[in-house]
């Protein structure tokens, strides 16, 4: 594949209110390619910030300037059709690659044929390992975790939910992985219609797993390629984060009801419904009074 040919890879990444992260990322990408010839396309959703002027005039990035925040699921579907590479990496603005290269984790997956997804093993910016690469969990545990874990991650639910026990040092197949990092195979992509537009922001890489996984395809993560991720940049500011917060409950309702309510568990919609919203109100809450 040479330069001036069709790309291997296209990289989708959605930004919003990036601040400097955005070049960061975008300088990352373009020290470790590797032998890929890759496209990427930065989908801006209204920035305001100045930050999506990074990608303006940078060879192999195109800018697609939102006149409005469409959010996260719209916004990749969108950057998905604007290419024809057959595999595409949706990547957070707030990442950077931290070991190994974009072909090293396109080798990663084409070794596994009926991989849907696969993504890297993830660092927070200290360094410290992130638990990408979950459960799916049962009502129980996602009810512990969501009432617990505002106060405190070092509960059983969430540590079952984050498979404790695992350093995250081999390959293996998991539920689901982080969406700050997602490598599909345009196949896989093309098999579930893309992302469900239903999930605008959060829950969208629950979803796209159970419907991968559906349909026969895995998901997978190797330690293999790591990248650096500053969690929750787009969402930050007091009125957003809020926002976040509460949308962040509506996905995980969507997310139950779509797949865990079938039959008798429909009665349960509406405790769910009430049940995450309290957990809303309960997060922020928790998050203000660790402000002051």
């Amino acid at each position: 594949m040479t330069e001036t040919g069709p790309p291997d890879l296209a990289v989708v990444i959605v930004n919003y209110e990036s601040g400097a992260w955005l070049a960061r990322c975008l300088d990352s990408l373009a020290a470790h390619r590797g032998d890929l010839a890759v496209e990427t396309v930065v989908i801006d959703n209204a920035s305001t910030d100045g930050s999506a002027d990074a990608a303006e005039g940078r060879a192999g990035v195109r800018l697609i300037r939102n006149p409005a925040n469409v959010y996260l699921s719209p916004a990749w579907n969108e950057g998905a059709r604007r290419t024809t590479a057959p595999w595409l990496l949706f990547l957070n603005p707030d990442t950077e690659w931290w070991r190994g290269t974009l072909a090293d984790l396109v080798a990663e997956a084409a070794a596994v044929p009926d991989a849907g997804i696969v993504g890297p093993k993830v660092r927070n910016v200290d360094g410290s390992v992130y638990a990408s690469g979950r459960t799916f969990p049962d009502v129980g545990d996602a009810l512990g975790h969501a009432f617990a874990s505002p106060f405190t991650r070092d509960n059983r639910f969430t540590r079952r939910l984050e498979m404790d026990g695992w350093d995250r040092t081999t390959a293996r197949d998991v539920d689901w992985v982080s969406g700050c990092c997602m490598l599909m195979p345009r196949a896989a992509y093309d098999a579930v219609e893309g992302f469900d537009e239903a999930f605008p922001l959060f829950g969208e890489e629950l979803d796209t797993a159970a419907r991968l996984r559906e349909r026969g395809w895995r998901v997978r993560f190797t330690p293999a390629v790591e990248i650096i991720h500053e969690v929750g940049v787009s969402a930050g500011g007091t009125r957003r984060r809020r926002e976040s917060i509460v949308m962040q409950s509506a996905s995980m309702y969507r997310y139950y009801a779509k797949h865990r309510a079938a039959g008798w568990r429909r009665l349960t919609l509406p405790f769910a419904w009430m049940t995450l919203r309290a957990r809303a109100e309960l997060a922020w809450a928790v998050e203000r009074v660790r402000a002051r």
